[in-house]
């Protein structure tokens, strides 16, 4: 974990002590919850000493949705700069998060996240909980976490088609519902194996919880250090997901054996098609996303409460103050127990057998 004045103590020195916070809030315009929200969310800002800034269009659609003006907003671009922005607040699903990351990558601006979807992974707080977030972020009572992004390259012929970056994941699909495409994957220049399959992920620590969970993949606790590689339904006796050292570079190949059409899509946003022959490598960023945490609850416990898991039975580790040594020294080998061999040494021929310790 980052300290969120460790990234901002040169500009509050700047701007001064006594300059009042920014907040950028995003929002899903096209929902009348997120509406709602989002003017409570500038209303606690206000009330709290803080200004709400919001993007021209954001600000005109929410004004033409309640039929007035959005009172006593910044507009960002026109009143301040995104270097004037302190945070970032998301209001939406993780889609929405996906999409306010996109916007503010350029910048060390965090994102805390107020869920108003379903599981909301990305998300640090419920839409319950508005009024004390707002608090905590007026007040700077919460930490940031780096987490890892991963630039994604597209080749063919040695010409690179195109670049971007994702948060969760780079995954090549098959453009048409009734054929697989064939591929090669790849990890640091050496071929792992060939199969037909609906698609690949690639996928980041964060992205474990998203599209490369849904296809059998690993959850990768976010502080872990790694990329991860998982077949979509592949026609192979071998294609297990796979965790790669984040300095390793993953790769698909598109087979040319076939004309089966795929596109690669990146955090479902965005998309460019991939012609036969076509070639997709991802390696980690170092231009990571930051997150705001409010709170301190471990990545297990949000595992539980996100995916409601059954943990009914579980007693816990035993207490310090409890532990205590055992009254009598337990033998680690006993009088009268065997080892195992698959035979004895001159008797190849014999099944497996116990073999007295006293014959060895």
């Amino acid at each position: 974990m980052v300290d969120r004045h460790g990234h901002f103590a040169l500009r509050e020195a700047e701007r001064g002590t006594t300059a009042l916070r920014r907040i950028l809030i995003f929002t899903h315009t096209g929902r009348q919850e997120a509406i709602t929200a989002a003017l409570e969310t500038c209303a606690l800002l206000n009330s709290a000493g803080a200004i709400p800034v919001m993007r021209r269009k954001d600000q005109a659609a929410m004004a033409e949705a309640i039929g007035a003006a959005v009172p006593s907003v910044q507009v960002l671009g026109e009143d301040c700069q995104i270097e004037d922005v302190d945070l970032g607040v998301v209001l939406g699903g993780d889609g929405s998060v996906l999409r306010a990351a996109e916007l503010v990558r350029a910048s060390p601006m965090p994102l805390v996240g107020v869920n108003l979807g379903h599981v909301g992974f990305l998300a640090e707080a419920e839409r319950s909980e508005l009024a004390s977030t707002v608090q905590a972020l007026v007040n700077e009572t919460y930490t940031v976490e780096e987490r890892m992004t991963i630039e994604v390259k597209v080749w063919l012929d040695n010409v690179c088609l195109a670049e971007t970056w994702a948060l969760n994941e780079a995954a090549v699909e098959k453009a048409n519902r009734e054929r697989m495409v064939e591929v090669v994957i790849e990890v640091d220049g050496r071929p792992i194996s060939t199969f037909g399959c609906d698609g690949v992920v690639m996928a980041t620590p964060t992205g474990s919880t998203a599209y490369s969970f849904s296809a059998g993949g690993p959850v990768v606790w976010p502080d872990v250090a790694a990329l991860i590689m998982v077949p979509i339904s592949a026609h192979a006796l071998f294609a297990k997901p796979l965790v790669i050292s984040p300095d390793s570079i993953m790769a698909v190949e598109m087979l040319t054996r076939t004309d089966a059409g795929a596109v690669l899509w990146c955090d479902g946003r965005r998309t460019i098609e991939l012609p036969p022959g076509a070639r997709v490598e991802v390696t980690r960023s170092d231009r990571p996303v930051y997150m705001a945490r409010l709170h301190t609850t471990p990545f297990s416990e949000r595992l539980v409460n996100k995916f409601e898991l059954p943990i009914t039975g579980w007693r816990g580790p035993a207490k310090e103050e409890s532990r205590r040594p055992a009254t009598t020294a337990l033998p680690v080998i006993g009088p009268g127990l065997q080892s195992v061999d698959p035979h004895y040494r001159d008797e190849p021929g014999l099944p497996m057998v116990g073999k007295p310790e006293s014959q060895g």
